[in-house]
């Protein structure tokens, strides 16, 4: 594989590469950073977890100008988690950059603190279609000295409806701009926006051995009998994580439902949450304090959960597309993963779609259930909540002083820490959860007492 330090790249952000131990490309970085680097408008196929943030990231900020307080670059994802994601890895990059401000505007949250920020313009915004749009037509989001666009995940931004509001932007940006679009997959749909808004792009598919990677396995389960099924392979795998796709709300709440009572750590992922409740399962899976996540494919979209062992299809995807885009989630980066499906009889023609799509027949397993599932273990995390966050100056490195200082837990008892503007989320070994508990809310943090308690 081809080696970063090739690339024509600022010293700052070489040197951040370094630091983030991020030295060898991957396909899609190899593919097309050299493209965006020469600044050439780029079309790539490549999934979720193939690197193409830190490509198109890495590309963005090295035609920056930090002495100009304007927005230079802008990034539209199709939801506030992708956003949120994409923000902090293009910090990251930037760490070694002085004085680049990077601002994510997404909606589910009140406009006026976005309205607020944009007085001082950001060098990168990244936002939600939505959201963008309003900013802009309130006339605090400006475009004027916009030199690099990027579209991500593309092809579930136009499947969310966000078309009108992603042709209202690129229509009022400069014409002279960088345009990149990046989706799993290639429909008609994204080729017409690639030739309506890029100037001549270069064309770059990658992705189609990381999905080789994936071991697929299919079921066919009558529908009465399908969590039954679930229940069966989840006891059988053992997952540290699993991610388990439903078609409706409904059926992802009835299927989580059941579950918990079979004694799995479980959570809902749907619409019909609010932001808070969203942005807590999300936090709670993520850091390993829950084992199951059942949603709908637009719930998840923007999900990236790193190292996802295993994703089921309780209901299979309703065309190729999903499910490609669906059992991309595992095997990030290469890696291997294993992807299940559970077929009712009504299903099958779905199959014949992917088995095209794939270039090949499905492998098809059977299961015994009359079986019944060992009950499954706990999660190997807790997680705590402490109420503060980003306003009260609380940094993740504070609450690991904390939990390592006053409250002597060993380091590696320590999980993923999450960070919001009120809120602050850290995950605990489950034997020390207690301990670690008693001892926050005995204490203090900074010289300073917060409300914690344990989620769940």
């Amino acid at each position: 594989m081809t080696e970063f330090t090739t690339q024509p790249l600022p010293p700052e952000l070489q040197q951040a590469l370094e630091v983030l131990e991020y030295r060898q490309m991957t396909p899609v970085q190899a593919a097309s950073l050299p493209s965006i680097l020469s600044g050439r408008d780029v079309l790539a196929q490549a999934r979720t977890g193939s690197g193409k943030t830190a490509a198109f990231g890495l590309g963005l900020l090295a035609r920056l100008q930090a002495e100009a307080g304007q927005v230079q670059a802008l990034v539209m994802c199709p939801t506030r988690e992708l956003a949120d994601q994409v923000g902090k890895e293009i910090r990251r990059l930037a760490r070694f950059m002085p004085n680049i401000k990077v601002s994510v505007f997404c909606g589910g949250v009140p406009l006026r603190p976005h309205l607020a920020s944009l007085v001082h313009p950001p060098h990168v915004v990244v936002g939600t279609p939505g959201r963008l749009q309003e900013l802009i037509d309130e006339g605090a989001l400006k475009l004027d000295a916009l030199r690099t666009v990027v579209l991500d995940e593309a092809d579930r931004m136009l499947d969310m409806g966000f078309e009108p509001a992603i042709a209202g932007i690129l229509s009022q940006a400069p014409k002279d701009r960088q345009t990149l679009l990046f989706s799993a997959t290639f429909p008609e749909e994204i080729r017409a926006l690639g030739r309506r808004f890029q100037r001549e792009p270069e064309e770059h598919t990658v992705g189609d051995g990381e999905v080789a990677a994936i071991e697929q396995r299919f079921y066919e389960v009558e529908a009465p009998r399908k969590t039954d099924a679930l229940a069966l392979l989840l006891a059988d795998e053992k997952p540290e994580s699993a991610l388990v796709f439903c078609n409706t709300r409904r059926e992802v709440q009835q299927v989580a439902d059941d579950l918990a009572q079979r004694g799995f750590s479980v959570l809902a992922l749907h619409g019909d949450l609010e932001q808070r409740d969203r942005d807590e399962v999300l936090v709670c899976f993520g850091n390993r304090s829950v084992q199951v996540l059942v949603a709908t494919d637009v719930a998840a979209r923007g999900l990236d959960i790193k190292d996802l062992p295993l994703v089921v299809s309780h209901g299979l995807a309703s065309d190729a597309d999903t499910h490609t885009h669906r059992i991309g989630r595992t095997g990030r980066a290469g890696g291997e993963g294993l992807a299940l499906a559970l077929v009712a009889s009504d299903e099958r023609r779905r199959v014949v779609a992917i088995e095209e799509r794939l270039g090949k027949a499905v492998r098809w397993e059977r299961i015994d259930l009359s079986r019944k599932p060992g009950r499954p273990a706990p999660p190997a995390m807790t997680t705590l909540v402490v109420d503060a966050g980003r306003q009260d100056k609380l940094r993740p490195g504070d609450l690991v002083g904390a939990l390592t200082g006053a409250a002597g837990l060993p380091a590696t008892a320590i999980g993923k820490i999450d960070g919001f503007a009120t809120r602050t989320y850290v995950a605990i070994e489950r034997s020390q959860a207690s301990k670690a508990l008693d001892k926050l809310r005995a204490g203090k943090i900074k010289g300073r007492s917060f409300r914690v308690r344990k989620l769940g």
